[in-house]
């Protein structure tokens, strides 16, 4: 798909087209603003993202090049004129079948952190899986809470009415069931699912108020630069990653 299209006020090199969105998003607070009040002012904007849906989502389409991604950066890019962003919300989970993996995943994290991301970390659980053929056993490692970490934070804060408008990273459509029970907590609010590259689910987009694809223009134009300097401590872009 060409990139470049604009979609639902969006900076035109933030997505890649897909159906057309509804109409723009309607200003609008929880419970104590008067609609003058609630007119003016910004929409509170949260960003959630499912790291280990982007991750692949990313290697798939674009290999390694783009895993060194400022999220912040990407966030504040999605936004429009009139929403102010409040917090981007990472899920995921701590590598434990390798060491270099795991490594290059800590850096990351911490390089997150430092632009203010909050993370929040499942787990990965071990597991033996047996051949059925020839009997031979071997361990390996399932990632556990991180898409249950996703739905109960965004549940939370929708049951908090802690934003107007969510923007949704993730194309897995177990998340499905979570954005209808947030918009029924919220009716008021915007829900916009954003698919990374390779990831796609239509119960995702038929839930939400607006879906659209995550072009490879924006993540090439978010990326941190190779060294993130914070608090007297130097987080570099990963050559592997190069």
């Amino acid at each position: 798909m060409e990139e470049g299209i604009k979609r639902n006020g969006l900076p035109k090199e933030a997505v890649e087209p897909m159906d057309q969105p509804s109409a723009g998003y309607t200003s609008d607070d929880s419970r104590s603003a008067t609609p003058s009040q609630v007119a003016k002012r910004p929409r509170r904007t949260m960003v959630y993202i499912d790291g280990f849906n982007l991750y692949y989502g990313m290697r798939e389409k674009f290999g390694r090049k783009y895993h060194w991604l400022d999220l912040m950066k990407l966030s504040q890019r999605l936004l429009k004129d009139d929403q102010r962003l409040v917090r981007v919300k990472y899920f995921s989970a701590r590598i434990r079948d390798d060491a270099e993996a795991a490594s290059r995943q800590a850096i990351y994290l911490n390089a997150l952190r430092s632009t203010g991301v909050e993370v929040i970390l499942g787990r990965f659980q071990e597991k033996t899986i047996t051949c059925k053929n020839c009997n031979r056993a071997w361990r390996s490692y399932e990632e556990k809470e991180s898409d249950v970490n996703f739905c109960v934070t965004l549940l939370d804060d929708a049951h908090s009415h802690a934003f107007d408008t969510a923007l949704l990273l993730t194309g897995d459509s177990d998340m499905s069931p979570a954005l209808r029970l947030a918009k029924k907590q919220q009716p008021s609010s915007r829900l916009i699912s954003i698919f990374p590259p390779e990831r796609f689910s239509e119960e995702l987009r038929l839930v939400a108020d607006a879906a659209f694809h995550l072009s490879g223009t924006l993540l090439r134009q978010s990326q941190l630069p190779d060294r993130v300097v914070s608090e007297g401590k130097v987080y570099s872009r990963p050559y592997h990653w190069a």
